[in-house]
């Protein structure tokens, strides 16, 4: 790890940098689902302000620049409200840097001391060796697999892969 990495709570503010951020990762196929073009400025304003109360969402600087994101969100329906989705996010120029692993232990130091946080899923593109890897590392196991769920630009498929990591409550 190289340079110092700090973590904040996102602000309205930043949507801007982080659409741009997401959309330059989706130009690397098998690293996000969406496109590029499915990204909106309003969309991220929508998310950090709902998360404000609902869940987190963090922003990671190395050095004072934007390297990455993470947020964890409640799941919309009562019996499934312990439940938390997480969203990690490195962004390109920033990987093997200790981002990721700094936003993963920010995040989960957040749910910790949220009770309301028992379970947290992802998924995760099959081809993501690397973000697979730092998932496991965090306690993380694999649920489950979607079996070509995810169509890339070339036609070829990619399974993604479920995770989850329970809390210690």
């Amino acid at each position: 790890m190289d340079g110092t990495i700090t973590t904040r709570h996102a602000v309205p503010g930043d949507a801007q940098a982080l659409c741009a951020a997401e959309r330059k990762t989706g130009k690397t196929p098998g690293l996000l689902i969406s496109l590029p073009h499915e990204f909106s400025v309003s969309s991220f304003e929508d998310k950090i302000a709902w998360l404000a109360t609902a869940g987190v969402y963090l922003v990671a600087e190395l050095n004072g620049e934007m390297a990455g994101h993470a947020l964890l969100e409640p799941l919309p329906l009562s019996a499934m409200s312990h439940v938390f989705s997480l969203t990690v996010v490195v962004h390109p120029g920033h990987t093997g840097r200790g981002v990721g692993t700094h936003l993963m232990g920010a995040v989960l130091q957040w749910s910790e001391d949220h009770p309301a946080v028992e379970k947290i899923e992802l998924r995760v593109r099959e081809s993501n060796a690397v973000a697979r890897h730092l998932y496991r590392r965090f306690g993380f196991v694999e649920e489950g697999r979607f079996e070509k769920r995810i169509k890339l630009p070339d036609g070829t498929y990619l399974a993604d892969v479920c995770m989850a990591r329970f809390s210690k409550k």
